[in-house]
Parts: structure tokens; C-alpha cells; sequence
């Protein structure tokens, strides 16, 4: 019997390690950019469409809503005229608040500066969620509980679930099929193809 245990753990140890040497250098970084793609992109190019005007010009022209989204108390103390809303720290805020839900999610869809922009995106879900919480003034059922039997709170919950995939292109990188890797690619061959200094 222990021979078979030790034999079955052998395998399974040689066929998962196989596994792990083989893709980890390029599958959790691509699976990871391919999750917060088809999951979260859509829903963060979305959001930071209703912050800018329509068409190519529009999207220079921050809209009155983006104020109200994201620096409500600030718009309310200037009795809701958005251009008495000051400059530092809450117009600044709106401003890098919109182009970096543009920015940072093609970033990561693409491979590029992945490991940046989704440290980026992760304190950007960081500061949603804490407007959420503290200027929306969502419900406590809205905002959850972790450990708890109930999977679908929408901050506790999905907002943990957005920072996984975010966390693994941090750590294991965006894996091959990203211009990150491409361009890692072109630097390591352009190296390797300088002749030797002596």
C-alpha cells in the first residue's frame, strides 16, 4: 500500500511539475490579461466613456458627470458649479481619475507596462471603491462581507475577484503573447548580437 501511495505521488508530483515548468513562464500572465479582458475591460472602457464628450475631440473635454462620479462632496460644496470645483486636489483627481481608466486597462489588455498599470488599476479599484463606500454611500449589502455564505457582494466580493488577475500579471509578469515580452524579446537579441568588449 505504500509503495502504491508513494508511486501515485511521484506521478502526480512529475506530471504537475511538468505542468508548472512548462507554462509558467507564459500562461498565468496571459490567462490572468485574458480574465480582465473578457471580464473587466468592457465594464472599465464603459465607465470612463460617460466622463468624456462623444467623438475624438470629445474625448479631450471632460463631461460635469465625472465630477459628480468621482468628486461629489467637492461639486456639492461648490453648490454643483463644476467650475469652482478647485483645481488641486479634486479637479486633478477627476482628470487622472477618467484617462486612467482609459489608459490603464488597454495597458494591460496589450501587454504593455503590465506589471505598472496593473499595480495602477489595483489602486484605482482601491479608489473606487473607497468613493463607493465613503461619497456614493452604497448599502452595506452592496458593500459585503468576506467569509461570509454569500459570493456576490459587490465590493467585498468582486472587487477582491477583479485584484486577482491584476496581482498575478504583477508578480508573474503578462506573459509571452504581450508586447512586453516582445520588446524584452528584441533587447535581449540586440545584446546578444553586440560583439564582446575587451
Amino acid at each position: 500500500m505504500s509503495a502504491a501511495i508513494e508511486s501515485l505521488t511521484t506521478l502526480y508530483h512529475r506530471v504537475f511539475g511538468a505542468m508548472e515548468r512548462i507554462a509558467d513562464a507564459w500562461l498565468l500572465g496571459l490567462l490572468a490579461r485574458f480574465a480582465f479582458a473578457a471580464v473587466l475591460w468592457g465594464y472599465f472602457l464603459n465607465s470612463a466613456r460617460t466622463k468624456v464628450g462623444e467623438g475624438v475631440s470629445g474625448f479631450f473635454s471632460i463631461q460635469p458627470g465625472a465630477y459628480y462620479q468621482i468628486a461629489y462632496p467637492a461639486v456639492e460644496a461648490a453648490g454643483g458649479d463644476i467650475g469652482a470645483v478647485p483645481l488641486f486636489p479634486w479637479g486633478l483627481m477627476v482628470v487622472l481619475g477618467t484617462y486612467a481608466e482609459f489608459i490603464l486597462p488597454l495597458l494591460i489588455v496589450i501587454g504593455l507596462f503590465s506589471r505598472l498599470a496593473a499595480l495602477g488599476m489595483i489602486g484605482f479599484i482601491a479608489v473606487q471603491t473607497f468613493v463607493d463606500i465613503t461619497v456614493h454611500q452604497i448599502g452595506a449589502e452592496a458593500v459585503g462581507a468576506l467569509f461570509d455564505r454569500f459570493p456576490d457582494a459587490v465590493i467585498a466580493d468582486q472587487r477582491l475577484l477583479w485584484m486577482v488577475p491584476l496581482s498575478v500579471v504583477i508578480l508573474k509578469g503578462p506573459g509571452l503573447l504581450s508586447l512586453d515580452a516582445l520588446f524584452d524579446r528584441r533587447r535581449h537579441h540586440k545584446v546578444r548580437a553586440q560583439p564582446a568588449q575587451i
